[in-house]
């Protein structure tokens, strides 16, 4: 008997405030759905930074490294121009004495 009249007052209880308890919850989700909305839109403001951010960061990383191609092609075009001027040189002088050589 105790727990039908417990189960009827619960029941009574739960009529008496079911229309406020429906408004409260429907509020409540309301604000849950609208947090939700909200911290979805943060997360995809953060995301487009971050790849915006990593994009940029990459182009950088690719420039620096064409400046950096750019630069040793042209000291190793350098080297190689001084090294066959050097050569050219030196075959040059060993002709000339080869043929004081033959002169005298």
């Amino acid at each position: 008997m105790k727990k039908l009249t417990v189960t009827l007052m619960s029941a009574l209880a739960l009529a008496a405030c079911g229309q406020n308890a429906r408004n409260e919850t429907a509020e409540a989700a309301n604000a849950t759905a609208a947090d939700a909305s909200a911290a979805t839109g943060e997360a995809v403001t953060d995301v487009d930074a971050a790849t915006e951010n990593a994009f940029g960061s990459a182009e950088q990383s690719l420039d620096q490294a064409g400046r950096s191609i750019e630069n040793g092609a042209e000291a190793t075009g350098a080297a190689v121009e001084n090294g066959a001027e050097k050569a050219a040189d030196a075959t040059g002088n060993t002709l000339i004495r080869a043929g004081k050589a033959i002169e005298d």
